[in-house]
């Protein structure tokens, strides 16, 4: 049978995590929430697809369609395939943002009480200290020593205060950690 007459796997239609791999599932029944700047990197990246990205691979895939052959013309092959990447993460990001709950953390600015959105600087059993910033599922970045508010550190930390001392599971067991300073972002005005 020829190759153009195939059906692509199911597995290129799952939503899943937006074609980026890395996306955790929302927590069942849990809400997604996210900081101001959170909410607008998605927005920004969403409306970029749609108004810029998506038209411009769509005039290269009919271009490529007129060219002949569809089966062996790798513009088109490799167009549709791009087109259906960008359509997967453009339904992504849009059941995301529908569901976001934009909090913003600068509203416990001078606060001691651990909320989503602090910085928490905190120090082990060893007493190695240690500091990350609470986010959001589709903002938290590993490297930028940010935890989404589902993570295990983060789920130990919250509603905690400066000199508390929280138990922190891990694989490895239960470790206690100290709760050394508690921070926000500064309110901005906006006006």
């Amino acid at each position: 049978m020829n190759k153009a007459f195939t059906k692509e796997s199911d597995a290129d239609d799952d939503d899943s995590d937006g074609g980026v791999g890395t996306a955790p599932p929302l927590p069942a029944g849990g809400k997604n929430y996210i900081t101001p700047r959170g909410y607008a990197r998605l927005r920004a990246e969403l409306l970029t697809l749609m108004d810029e990205e998506r038209p411009k691979v769509v005039e290269a895939v009919h271009w490529a369609a007129k060219n002949g052959d569809r089966s062996e013309n790798g513009d088109y092959i490799y167009g549709k395939k791009r087109l259906r990447e960008i359509d997967r993460r453009i339904r992504f990001l849009t059941k995301r943002l529908e569901v976001a709950e934009v909090t913003d953390p600068s509203v416990h600015h001078g606060g001691d009480q651990v909320f989503f959105g602090a910085t928490v600087r905190y120090a082990d059993e060893t007493g190695d200290e240690h500091a990350v910033t609470i986010m959001g599922i589709d903002e938290a970045d590993s490297a930028q020593a940010q935890v989404s508010w589902i993570s295990p550190i983060a789920r130990a930390l919250l509603k905690s205060r400066e000199g508390d001392v929280v138990k922190l599971a891990t694989p490895g067991g239960v470790h206690d950690i100290e709760v050394l300073a508690v921070s926000y972002p500064p309110p901005t005005d906006l006006a």
